[in-house]
């Protein structure tokens, strides 16, 4: 801090008028601008760091005359600070330009009625500017309006940016907090982890200890605590025995285990975390939980609408309106979600779960029963709606999600008016998904429940249909016949084969087949040998879009078989030119495949979504997606809910089904090489499954069947006798 102070002190000085923005990099501050200097006759270039600045506006800068080799003479500053206009040109360019409501026609007439004193009149003595002509009450409300606003985001832009958090991470900060976000950053800037998209608690931390704000302190124990168990939730898990759970964040902390204990004492107080048989909650998960037990409960105590019937006439009667003889698994199943009030039926691809959904549709509409279809993610609901002919949608949409209160019309106290409910791809609801689901579910209602509990489990914390399962509370049919329609498809023998820990049979060259193994010499020939099947072989063998229907899999995000690098070899390669826009390292053109990767309640947008760009604005630095018939807006500092989705990882693509998939396996994957992973990868392709992969990854994936247990209390919770809760 000393050297940087005494090159301040040896500084040259520049003082002028911003006249344009020439670049700007919002993540870290960094400006190109065009200044006008009194001491100059044309403007000059000015580079370096500093907080937000606008057109108008009077620098000064604190630096040193350098040469570039590309763009010439320019003053590279070392540190800007906004001045006050100091002559009437600035003062009049500045209101301009700057300040929303006034234009260049009354910035004219304010500075020729007040000159150097106008910007005074303004703070101080606003009513006085209704002397001008052209300005009334409204006029003048909109420009204090303005003038305060600007003023007060200027001034947190300022404090953020000098305890290092980049110029767009302050805006969102701003949109969150307003003008009390100085006051509450000062006071915990732990909240930003919670709070801020973005801001997680590693750069949370960074800020508190540029404030000052000491290593062990009980708001960094207490902040910690909370993050380790928000870190442990992200990895599945429900709980944490508490000596663990001191044990954990004493080493993510590096704080001693008698500075967490009071700070754990302070949060059970607080009621942020909640402690049951020595098991460490955070309380969401904790209410989550019991309240999905209660519900279930419920639902299963109460009268069915469902009426009973002869079983082997309504099951002969419902073959005869689809078309199908029924196996005697498939009667089972059938029976089960006909006869009980909360049902599960499972198995993996090709089994017939979708024959017995259309049967119990059939079954439902002859009885007049109201009868809902849903699935937790939009790609799963247009599968279940093409599968059976009827419509579906997602929980969310189901349950009337309302934007602006951040809550869904249908609830405990408003419970959807139906009979029964078919809930698919159930693998992949999480506990908090499961509880806002069954509280709008009324009495009345059957739920049959579908899913395959074979596949990867959910992204988010819980074991849903795991825990139903092995709790025995919940009667379920497991189908494992398939069918042969089925059994003619490589994709579907090579799925069962891996799910019973075999290695899958590779189909002859000359064989026309859908699933093709691909045995790479290296990493460098795996990506190659991918880019050449989506780009090439794929689209002129079958006939496939590969912007649309060709989906590369893939275990995890980074190295260079990651989703990724892998999306950036991609876009070169399938949509390498047309309108762009380059944000936080990623750039998207017109046409790209994208992901939504966090849930937007704003926009009813939600982690996993798919859609293509449809329209970039260069200009104004935004573009639209396309998600099926929707189009969502995004502003710049908003591109980082979105990533390029011409590849993902296996676990992002839950729920999907696409025409074709090319996945990717390799031993640099080793620590994520699941049988689960490989199989729900598998099971992603519809009419062709292309894995790149060397025979060992492939084994080491097949051979590992060891999955971490999710610590969660929900299986315990149905077991116990009635209700779990005397609250509802």
């Amino acid at each position: 801090m000393a050297g940087h102070d005494e090159n301040l002190k040896e500084a040259e000085v520049l003082l002028g008028t911003v006249e344009s923005i020439v670049f700007r990099n919002d993540d870290n501050g960094y400006t190109v601008c065009s200044l006008k200097s009194d001491l100059q006759v044309d403007p000059v270039t000015l580079v370096g760091a500093c907080a937000a600045i606008w057109p108008g506006e009077t620098l000064k800068a604190l630096g040193h005359w350098t040469v570039h080799k590309q763009h010439g003479r320019q003053f590279n500053a070392e540190q800007m600070i906004c001045v006050e206009p100091y002559s009437l040109e600035g003062i009049q360019r500045y209101l301009a330009q700057s300040i929303k409501g006034i234009g260049p026609v009354h910035a004219e007439r304010i500075v020729r009625k007040f000159g150097k004193d106008s910007l005074r009149i303004i703070e101080e003595e606003s009513v006085r500017l209704l002397d001008v002509e052209g300005i009334g009450k409204v006029r003048r409300e909109q420009i204090k309006e303005a003038w305060d606003g600007q003023k007060a985001v200027r001034d947190i832009m300022i404090f953020l940016h000098s305890i290092g958090v980049s110029v767009s991470l302050a805006a969102r900060i701003y949109k969150q907090y307003g003008h009390e976000a100085v006051a509450i950053v000062k006071k915990n800037p732990y909240r930003l982890a919670s709070d801020v998209w973005g801001i997680g608690f590693k750069r949370a931390d960074e800020i508190a200890m540029n404030m000052g704000i000491p290593h062990d302190s009980p708001l960094r124990a207490r902040a910690g605590l909370l993050h380790s168990l928000e870190m442990l939730a992200d990895e599945g898990h429900c709980y944490w025995p508490v000596n663990e759970l001191l044990e954990y964040a004493e080493q993510e902390l590096d704080v001693p285990a008698d500075k967490l204990e009071p700070a754990l004492m302070a949060e059970l107080q607080k009621g942020s975390v909640i402690v049951d048989k020595d098991r460490a909650y955070l309380a969401r998960l904790y209410h989550d939980e019991t309240e999905t037990a209660t519900h279930l409960k419920r639902l299963r105590l109460a009268k069915s609408r469902v009426k009973m019937l002869e079983a082997e006439k309504a099951l002969e009667w419902a073959g005869t309106k689809i078309k199908i003889t029924f196996a005697d698994c498939q009667k089972t199943a059938l029976i089960s979600a006909l006869t009980e009030k909360v049902s599960i039926i499972t198995g993996g691809p090709g089994v017939g779960k979708t024959t017995i959904v259309r049967a119990l549709v059939e079954i439902y509409r002859a009885q007049n029963l109201t009868t809902f279809l849903a699935a937790p993610t939009g790609r799963a609901a247009k599968r279940l709606e093409e599968a059976t002919g009827q419509p579906a949608s997602t929980i969310h949409r189901l349950l009337h999600f309302q934007p602006a209160t951040r809550s869904f019309e249908f609830n405990a106290s408003n419970p959807l008016d139906c009979d029964v409910i078919i809930l698919d791809e159930v693998s992949m609801i999480d506990i908090a998904l499961a509880t806002i689901f069954l509280r709008a579910v009324p009495d009345r209602a059957s739920i049959v429940f579908v899913g395959d509990a074979d596949q990867l489990p959910s992204v988010g914390p819980g074991s849903f249909l795991k825990d139903m399962l092995e709790s025995h509370a919940i009667p379920s049919v497991k189908l494992d016949r398939i069918f042969r329609q089925s059994e003619r498809s490589w994709i579907v023998h090579n799925a069962h084969l891996v799910n019973e820990g075999q290695f899958f049979q590779i189909p002859d060259r000359d064989v026309s087949s859908d699933f093709y193994f691909i045995e790479p010499t290296d990493i460098e020939d795996a990506l190659e040998k991918t880019i050449k099947l989506v780009a090439e072989r794929i689209p002129a063998r079958y006939g496939m879009n590969p912007l649309n229907d060709i989906q590369v899999l893939t275990p995890m995000r980074r190295l260079q078989l990651g989703a990724e690098n892998l999306n950036n070899r991609l876009q070169e390669v399938l949509n390498p030119t047309g309108p762009s826009l380059t944000r936080y390292g990623r750039m998207f053109r017109m046409r790209d495949r994208v992901m939504q990767i966090r849930n937007n309640y704003d926009k009813e947008v939600f982690n996993g979504d798919i859609g293509s760009i449809a329209s970039v604005d260069e200009k104004n630095n935004r573009l639209y997606v396309r998600f099926d018939t929707k189009y969502v807006l995004y502003e710049s500092e908003e591109l980082d809910e979105i990533m390029l989705a011409y590849a993902t990882t296996i676990h992002k693509s839950q729920g999907s089904e696409h025409p074709a998939v090319v996945v990717l396996l390799a031993t640099q994957h080793f620590k994520l090489l699941q049988r689960n992973l490989l199989y729900t990868a598998i099971t992603r392709g519809r009419r062709l499954v292309c894995l790149i992969a060397s025979k060992r990854a492939s084994w080491l994936a097949i051979r590992n069947n060891s999955t971490e247990d999710r610590r969660t209390s929900l299986r315990e919770k149905l077991q116990l006798p009635g209700r779990t809760s005397d609250n509802l």
